[in-house]
């Protein structure tokens, strides 16, 4: 039997002829329209002012690029990064050969921020979250995390999307109809989508939670919410991950001979998340 398989060579993203505009960073930007809206419509159910938003946006905006750029150095790109620190915080690479850096500055090319981690992510902005639930609306540390929670599992979903056009984070070759060849990375045989895996798991995660929030008195269970967003998410990822090829060449197996870098941060998470969910009031 011949299995069918997909080739895949999307656009780099939409030409407006002065200007492309990617698709992973109008992934970015629909997944903070979309997600202040719905944030709009929980704050007015709570009763907070919705002026507040704006702060919310930027905590969470600036918190998620440093975390996931952290998180990938740190986790991810050390045995590199820690003989190239300028490259952490600037979006340039050192590139012998290269002519010059908008004729100023030879052997430096201009790369933009490439490498983000969402378990870094999932780090800067929980801290981020606590100052403001403790400086700006006054609530419990868990009462915000309990909404974001909702918000952050539709973001996961157009941020694999946004991998998903840029053919990267995929998966393992497969012989099955799932298959898709990424042209545009240089893949020849089909490999599974896991970026599409995920991101419609997280998309049923949104939609489950977003009902738990409006439908049920899960909202008024502190942390409960967060603990379902958590323990569900990161074991999505969790499982996914034994599809996908390995991020970090040599850490294909990190640990216990069979998980690989994205599972062993995830374990902690999930644990974070089951505690919450069965933690006595």
């Amino acid at each position: 039997m011949k299995f069918l398989s997909i080739v895949w060579d999307p656009s780099l993203g939409i030409d407006l002829g002065f200007f492309v505009v990617r698709w992973y960073s109008l992934m970015f930007v629909v997944a903070f329209i979309l997600g202040l809206r719905l944030m709009k419509k929980i704050f007015i159910e709570d009763k907070i002012l919705v002026e507040k938003l704006d702060t919310l946006f930027m905590y969470t905006f600036v918190s998620m690029l440093v975390g996931m750029r952290l998180g990938d150095v740190f986790f991810y790109s050390w045995d590199y990064y820690q003989h190239h620190l300028l490259e952490i915080i600037l979006p340039f690479k050192e590139h012998e050969g290269s002519s010059a850096l908008f004729g100023l500055i030879k052997g430096w090319e201009f790369t933009g921020y490439t490498g983000f981690a969402s378990h870094g992510a999932a780090i800067g902005i929980i801290a981020a979250l606590y100052f403001y639930s403790k400086k700006i609306i006054n609530k419990p540390f868990l009462f915000i995390l309990d909404r974001m929670g909702i918000m952050v599992a539709l973001a996961g979903f157009f941020i694999r999307m946004g991998n998903f056009f840029n053919s990267e984070i995929y998966g393992k070759p497969t012989g099955s109809s799932f298959g898709v060849i990424f042209k545009n990375a240089g893949e020849t045989v089909p490999r599974h989508p896991t970026q599409l895996y995920e991101a419609f798991s997280y998309l049923i995660l949104f939609f489950i939670l977003w009902r738990m929030y409006w439908k049920t008195d899960a909202k008024e269970k502190s942390g409960y919410l967060f603990g379902v967003f958590f323990a569900v998410l990161w074991a999505l990822r969790f499982v996914i991950e034994f599809l996908k090829e390995a991020q970090v060449n040599g850490r294909e197996d990190w640990v216990f001979n069979s998980l690989n870098t994205g599972q062993v941060l995830s374990i902690p998470l999930v644990l974070i998340g089951l505690f919450f969910i069965f933690r006595k009031k």
